[in-house]
């Protein structure tokens, strides 16, 4: 018997190409649930197969467990029983009495094979999958093996893999025996059927696509750097040479456009807009607007957003057909764009003006003419008023010395004080809440004003609440009620 299970080991390790160990610990496996036929199906029981001699011991466990916690005698024995085979036994040990030879029977010599093949094939896909994610491959090619429910079964190899209907290109008439390129989109290793998850829509598809067009790309001299997609519509790609000799735009064409064909083609003539990237973030939303020609750009840095001014003629081209220019570009460049016309930027200029101009004569307590002269002077904020270098303000010609620090000090006095009662307001904000993922204490403030001071109170809230009263984006504002709400379905 303990040669023929050597044997067995051997052989099995050699034909499925896996690693004795492997085979040991399915046989160990097997062997103890064939053990559990004999004794009890719920027991727990451990088999431990010598490798050098082929012998196995088996072993009945129980968890050790005070004894007005027991309730399995199964997988569990009392403490005070446990005691009596084991004095210096513990609460939370295992404790483990050794089972005579059994003879399995035909029934259990059966079960045993069964496991032993199963954890064998187990091991022989894992070793397939590990050999495939051993080469780095994300870009595949396969045939459709079969249709399954509307998902493609591609055969890349001696794997499987899944193109989920959800991740084909719209409108995409795919049929079994079709040889097709896609993206590894995820490796999803608790799956029974193909574990390598695929994607003909996302964006690293047509990076990788234009990759092995593109052999500049491999040496180092091209990077394509961002890419957005409107599967099988349009996509943007950004692009940055890392040679001034090479011009990334027409490297990426190719000569009569042949290099980006080749990728229009396998994307079924998805339109393709190469642009520059740039480091400075203004430059690269301007680039990635095209064919739009954008008249200024104001970048605003806590919101991630920037407003894009263009002329009338220009501003259907930039949003483009259903948005679809606009959407692109903002998802390309990371940035929040909103496009405006010059008449929409100087109105909300004029108005945002006008609201500093207020603040200016309500809080300094300054006439009109006053608040004006500092607007000019590139003031927009208390703080750069009571913070800007001194000789600074005195080199604005209609201040005087006293004028300028009766300002100064008058803004800090101000600024001094709302410090003060946003750490009262924020003192009156329950932790809960303001320990709340996403939450800050700009916006616990906000939500103080309007009587929101815990988790419950935000949980109460609908969006349009939310971004009411704290001028927070529908998408915050859902995300952060959805989380406030989570403890009532624990």
């Amino acid at each position: 018997m303990s040669r023929d299970i050597l044997l067995l080991v051997d052989v099995l390790a050699r034909e499925k190409n896996v690693a004795k160990e492997t085979v040991f610990g399915a046989l160990e496996q097997a062997l103890a649930s064939a053990s559990k036929k004999q004794i009890h199906d719920d027991a727990d029981v451990r088999v431990s197969v010598d490798r050098e001699t082929g012998d196995f011991d088996a072993f009945r466990c129980w968890e050790v467990v005070d004894d007005e916690e027991f309730v399995s005698e199964a997988h569990q024995i009392p403490l005070s029983e446990a005691h009596k085979q084991d004095a210096e036994i513990e609460v939370g040990e295992i404790l483990e009495e050794a089972l005579p030879p059994i003879d399995f029977g035909r029934i259990g010599a059966q079960a045993a094979k069964q496991v032993i093949l199963q954890k064998i094939r187990d091991a022989e896909r894992d070793q397939i999958l590990n050999d495939f994610l051993d080469r780095k491959e994300s870009l595949l090619t396969g045939a459709i093996k079969r249709m399954e429910r509307g998902n493609a079964i591609i055969e890349t190899g001696r794997i499987e893999a899944l193109l989920p209907r959800d991740q084909m290109i719209p409108r995409e008439n795919l049929r079994v025996g079709d040889r097709i390129k896609a993206y590894l989109l995820r490796v999803d290793r608790a799956a029974r059927g193909p574990q390598l998850i695929l994607s003909r829509t996302a964006p690293e598809f047509i990076i990788k696509l234009f990759e092995m067009e593109v052999p500049e790309v491999e040496d180092g001299l091209l990077e394509i750097k961002a890419a957005a997609r409107d599967p099988g519509i349009r996509a943007k790609i950004a692009v940055k040479s890392n040679d001034q000799r090479i011009d990334p735009i027409g490297t990426c064409v190719g000569m009569r456009g042949m290099r980006v064909t080749a990728v229009t083609n396998e994307l079924a003539g998805e339109r393709v807009d190469i642009v520059l990237w740039s480091s400075d973030p203004a430059q690269f939303v301007v680039g990635a607007l095209a064919p739009a020609e954008v008249l200024s750009v104001v970048v605003d840095e806590d919101r991630h957003s920037m407003d894009v001014v263009v002329n009338e003629e220009n501003l259907a081209i930039a949003i483009g057909r259903g948005g679809q220019n606009v959407r692109l570009a903002s998802e390309m460049t990371g940035w929040t764009i909103n496009l405006m016309t010059e008449e929409e930027s100087q109105t909300r200029a004029e108005a945002e003006i006008a609201a500093i101009r207020v603040q200016f004569m309500e809080k300094l307590d300054v006439d009109e003419d006053m608040a004006n002269l500092l607007i000019s002077e590139g003031f927009s904020t208390l703080e750069e008023i009571a913070y800007v270098p001194f000789h600074e303000m005195l080199e604005i010609e209609a201040l005087d010395e006293a004028t300028a620090q009766e300002l100064r000090d008058h803004a800090r006095n101000i600024l001094l004080t709302e410090a003060i009662l946003t750490e009262e307001r924020i003192g009156e904000v329950a932790e809960d809440l303001l320990n709340l993922d996403g939450m800050d204490k700009a916006l616990a403030e906000k939500l103080a004003l309007n009587s929101v001071k815990t988790r419950d109170d935000l949980a109460d809230l609908a969006v349009d609440e939310l971004t009411e009263m704290t001028g927070i984006d529908d998408e915050r504002a859902r995300q952060l009620i959805t989380t406030a709400r989570a403890h009532w379905f624990e």
